[in-house]
């Protein structure tokens, strides 16, 4: 089984309102730093990992940021430090307003060929209420930059729940993502992260109410569906073939390093992490243990995130034993509201139950 490799780039230009990933403004020197212990973890790492890795997954942050060069030079030690597969899928998160042709360009030149934008929304009104630098107009130069320079896989972001969106502003950005034609879409809904801009003005926003974001949610779904891009996780669409092949591994339960501040990893059967400490990792402390992952429980529980759902088979292959009888019968009740849809071998939410996803894989996750 091929492994997933995540690099993580904790520098943005400015940080969103709505932002609780660990990331800051950095000027060149200490960029430069970051890249040297960047590369002394991946040369670690690579003498210590045997197996393949199918993904790299630069995240952030912003990555663009970080700059073409010092992009390019990581790439370098990735494959000089691992083995990848022939057909590796190596993303690149990037802020609309920081691709320009030279970074397009040296991003495909480094074997690049997938890109995330975060797009959140085609509504002025409503990218400034979260906080986001770039316009429209700049994420639609980018895609072309992208595209000009070879790069076709592309992804953008759509949020859902946003200050004052409404049905009608909504169809505004399924319009605009539909005019792109990219091949993958992340639509996940806003949360309001404790010590956030957005946060402390939270009892001020006009945020739609908890049906109204359940409508937008149920709205964005079959709208993307219907362009062609097939919802494969809660939050993710894509025509198939494209999906983020990374964050599968994820959900599938199976390995991935993550390398850099705040990066979690999966190795071995263990979870570790390095701290929100970028200081800790300059001096290279290494990562702290958190727990042993890969049980029955969050197995399952990662597998009914995704439309394929939770099958008999798979967790006989993992486990050596079925699922319990009591899981089925509590499954066919819950189909029952039209929250998933169960044979005598799988479980899947539909769009319904993806809204209460919580309550629902609990309460299946109550017969382990």
């Amino acid at each position: 089984m091929s492994a997933g490799l995540y690099i993580h780039i904790p520098f943005c230009l400015s940080k969103c309102d709505y932002c609780d990933f660990y990331s800051f403004r950095a000027d060149g020197g200490t960029m430069d730093a970051y890249l040297a212990a960047l590369k002394k973890a991946l040369r670690f790492w690579g003498s210590q990992t045997a197996g393949t890795f199918d993904t790299v997954y630069f995240g952030g942050g912003t990555p663009s940021v970080f700059g073409a060069g010092r992009l390019t030079e990581t790439l370098d030690t990735v494959r000089r430090s691992f083995r990848l597969t022939d057909d590796v899928q190596i993303t690149v998160e990037c802020n609309p307003s920081s691709v320009t042709k030279e970074l397009a360009s040296a991003l495909a030149h480094a074997g690049v060929n997938r890109v995330s934008l975060g797009l959140q929304s085609a509504v002025a009104a409503e990218r400034s209420a979260l906080g986001r630098r770039s316009t429209v107009k700049q994420a639609e130069t980018a895609l072309s930059l992208l595209r000009n320079a070879g790069i076709d896989d592309l992804s953008l972001d759509l949020m859902l729940g946003i200050p004052g969106q409404t049905p009608q502003s909504l169809r505004e950005s399924l319009r605009f993502l539909e005019s792109t034609g990219v091949r993958h879409v992340s639509a996940y809904l806003l949360k309001l992260e404790a010590h956030t801009p957005l946060f402390a003005r939270s009892a001020t926003l006009d945020l739609p109410d908890e049906d109204a974001v359940c409508d937008l949610y149920l709205q964005a779904a079959n709208a993307l569906e219907q362009t062609g891009l097939r919802q494969y996780e809660i939050s993710n669409f894509a025509v198939p073939g494209f999906e983020s092949r990374h964050n599968l591994h994820y959900w599938l339960c199976e390995p991935y390093l993550g390398i850099g501040p705040a990066a979690h990893s999966f190795l071995g059967g263990k979870r570790f992490y390095y701290p929100r400490d970028l200081q800790a990792f300059l001096n290279g402390d290494p990562p702290v243990f958190d727990c042993i992952g890969g049980d029955k429980e969050e197995f399952c529980m990662l597998r009914l995130r995704l439309t394929q759902g939770l099958c008999d088979a798979a967790f006989y292959a993992r486990f050596g034993e079925h699922l319990p009888k009591e899981m089925f019968t509590a499954a066919k009740e819950l189909a029952r509201h039209g929250l998933l849809t169960a044979d005598d071998d799988t479980i899947s939410l539909t769009k319904n139950g993806f809204l209460v996803s919580n309550s629902v894989i609990g309460k299946l996750l109550e017969s382990l």
